[in-house]
């Protein structure tokens, strides 16, 4: 059994996906390279929380599930397998494998400063082969942000962004609505922690 490194040659989605079942770090991987994911922080923690209590609530009795952070989302035309921060999946072929998801709804990615241009260019980029997917949603960590990109009926990709002067935005792929304060409850931001002075 080979182990998971970025200086690793080439491996097979095989090999990675056996590997990562019993390494204690995740890693992404990208066409046969793999990448270790670093660890979160507090403000990301809890911004995702809020949404997967939100959305887990929506999604109670019907036919979709919700994954947070250990699930992998398989980009199969990419020979991709990345961990969104959050998936929502309503296909029941999706039901046949436990650790990767094929048919993704909803994506969204609670940004960081060392994954956000990756998350904004390249990911997002892989994630457009999902026909499957009709909504990528990124969410600030620094300000009361958050970013939809929607799907259009011609297959290309419609943006809006929601501050608080907005108020609410509404995940059209599960017609839910959701206010920013939801998002944000309990949350400092992370740009507010770094000027706070110390006690």
């Amino acid at each position: 059994m080979i182990a998971l490194s970025e200086s690793a040659d080439f491996i097979s989605p095989q090999q990675y996906l056996e590997c990562e079942v019993k390494s204690p770090i995740k890693h992404e991987y990208i066409d046969g390279e793999v990448r270790a994911m670093a660890g979160t922080t507090d403000t990301h923690n809890t911004i995702a929380g809020n949404l997967f209590a939100l959305i887990r609530s929506h999604l109670r009795g019907t036919d979709c599930r919700l994954y947070f952070a250990d699930v992998k989302a398989y980009v199969e035309q990419r020979n991709c397998f990345y961990y969104p921060d959050l998936m929502v999946t309503c296909d029941p072929k999706d039901r046949e494998n436990t650790t990767f998801k094929r048919f993704p709804k909803l994506i969204i990615e609670v940004l960081s400063p060392s994954t956000e241009a990756f998350d904004r260019g390249d990911k997002f980029n892989d994630y457009q082969t999902f026909n499957s997917l009709e909504e990528y949603v990124l969410v600030n960590t620094k300000h009361q942000r958050v970013e939809v990109f929607r799907k259009t009926e011609g297959g290309g990709w419609l943006f809006k962004s929601y501050t608080p002067t907005e108020e609410i935005f509404t995940l059209h792929s599960l017609n839910l609505t959701v206010s920013l304060d939801e998002v944000y409850e309990n949350v400092i931001l992370e740009l507010e922690s770094k000027t706070r002075p110390e006690n």
